[in-house]
Order: structure tokens, then sequence, then C-alpha cells
């Protein structure tokens, strides 16, 4: 971790490379390494088009799906320096160090973390005819009769998966692994019976619960969600210490100059700060977050950490 923030408040500090004082000047390109839809994406459009407001410079989305956010990814590692590329991140950004035998790029040396911009809980939820109401009845079922339940998710490395390799972990449970590809396929399959228990995006499946189709155990954040204030915490359901949360942010090239990395850090949190952005990301269900540049440092380093050791630990691996 030490490491990180390390390299980061050196591009802070360093002067060997100054800005344009003209910055900017020429179009942004901010690169969204998943394809149209869903909040990654939304993000960068909301930046793109509040940096074209506010600078009077076109900032355009570029999708780069694929390779499991890798090639998006490695395509701004490799982008000039100038403040001209970003790239928004997520949650396999700080997972895929651990997840993969060998990268194109380092996570750690060739970003430069601009800001955390948001934050969103799983939803702990099972299917109503499974005879659990409680996440201790879960657990408890999980330990009477290993392997009889089986939980969904996006994917290996997903966020729902190694959230459930987490919960296994701290509760010593065996509970059956279906990877999807994909929400939708896999609340299909939770809702037919198929999969009886998973971690999801609480947006995702709230619908489902409030129209009684799903149950919901609890919720992974460190205090209960205005999105779902009956829902209790897991740590407070009875696994202290247990907290998830899924996180989107933005980062640029790591030898890009300090001065335009602390003028898009300024602009990043002042879009934030916006009504109607924050309205918009409410309306998926995410809380703004927001900070410095070194904040952000910290968290990508601290979940690299913690999601490494689930990774190792649980076995998880790209398929």
């Amino acid at each position: 971790m030490r490491r990180f923030i390390g390299f980061v408040l050196a591009a802070v500090v360093s002067s060997a490379s100054p800005a344009l004082a003209d910055y900017p000047d020429k179009t942004i390109r901010i690169v969204v390494p998943y394809p149209p839809g869903g909040f990654n994406d939304t993000l960068g459009r909301i930046v793109a088009q509040k940096l074209t407001d506010d600078w009077g410079v076109a900032a355009v989305v570029e999708n780069r799906p694929g390779g499991g956010t890798l090639i998006g990814t490695d395509s701004v590692a490799k982008a000039p320096a100038d403040g001209y590329t970003l790239l928004v991140v997520a949650f396999p950004f700080a997972v895929n160090p651990s997840l993969y035998a060998k990268l194109p790029y380092d996570t750690v040396k060739d970003f430069a973390p601009l800001i955390l911009a948001g934050q969103t809980p799983n939803l702990l939820v099972v299917n109503p005819e499974v005879p659990v109401k409680s996440v201790k009845e879960l657990i408890d079922t999980a330990k009477a009769e290993p392997g009889s339940l089986s939980y969904g998710s996006t994917g290996s490395g997903s966020s729902n998966h190694l959230s459930m390799e987490l919960f296994r972990l701290m509760t010593g449970t065996q509970i059956v692994h279906v990877p999807y590809k994909g929400s939708a396929p896999m609340v299909t399959d939770l809702l037919g019976g198929h999969v009886q228990v998973a971690f999801d995006n609480t947006p995702n499946v709230l619908p489902q619960v409030k129209a009684g189709k799903l149950r919901a155990l609890a919720i992974t954040s460190a205090a209960r969600h205005p999105m779902a204030p009956e829902v209790p915490t897991v740590a407070e359901a009875g696994v202290p210490g247990y907290e998830v949360g899924v996180w989107f942010g933005l980062v640029a090239p790591a030898a890009t100059p300090p001065n335009v990395l602390a003028k898009l850090n300024g602009e990043l949190n002042k879009i934030l700060a916006m009504p109607d952005v924050k309205q918009k990301f409410a309306d998926q269900g995410v809380d703004p977050v927001g900070g410095t540049r070194e904040r952000f440092a910290e968290h990508i380093a601290a979940q690299i950490e913690k999601w490494g050791k689930v990774v190792k630990e649980s076995g998880a691996k790209v398929e």
C-alpha cells in the first residue's frame, strides 16, 4: 500500500513535467472499458458533458470493452500523459492485479488516481422459497448442509462473486459458485430458484425485493443505507467487520503533469457537487464521494490489498 501511495504523492509534488498554461485546448477522451449502459458508462458521460460545458472544449466517451476491462485500461496506460486521456475505473481495477497472473500494465506504476467518484453497496438476497430469513439462518443452513446452497454471480472476480467469497471465508461456509455472463441471467435464475442466494448491486435487485420476489437478508455497507433502511448490514446481522462497497472513479496516465492532475481533481469535485449530478447518481443508487487524489490512492491501495487476500484464500480464478 505504501508503495502505491508513494508513487502518487511523488507525482503530486513533482515539477519535472510542467503543465501547459492553456490546458485544456483540445478534445478530452474518456475511456470506459465497458459497453454502453451501466453506471461506468453513465459516469463517463456525465463527466464528459460537464467538462464540455465548463471548459468549452469537447470531451467524448470512448467505450472500449473486452478482456475483463484489460483492453480499455491498457490503452490508457499507453496513451500520452498530457491530460487528454482519462479512464473510468471501478472495482475490477483493484481486483485484476490478483486475479490475473500477468497484466499488460502495472496498476500501481502506470496510473495517477484522480478521484473516487462514487460508491454503492451490494444486497444479499435469497429466493423466497429458501427457508432462511436472516444471515444467521443462512449461515446455519450452509453449515448444516455444506454445498446444498448455490450462489450466482456475474462472473469470476466480479464484486458479487468476491462479496460472497469474503462472506464464505468469514463465516466458514460452503456455498457453490455458479457464474453468469451478466446480472440479468443471474437474477432470472435466482428468481426461478436455480440458484438460491446472491449478492448483487442494490439498485438491480431492490425492485424484486419490494415486489416480494426476492428476500433481502443484509446490505454490504458499513451502515444501513437510505435505499433500504429496513435491511440490516451484514456486520450488524452477524458477521462483524464485513463491509463491501462497489466503487467508481477516474484515473489518468501516470506521467500526466501534476498541475493538470490538480486541475482535473478540482473540476471533478465541482462536478460531483452539482445538484443534477447528485440526482443522476441517486437515480442509479450511487452515493457521490469526491475528495483528494491522495484519498483515492489510499482507497485503491487498500482495495488491492483486501481483495488480493480474498482471491488468494478463496482460489478465485478468471474463467
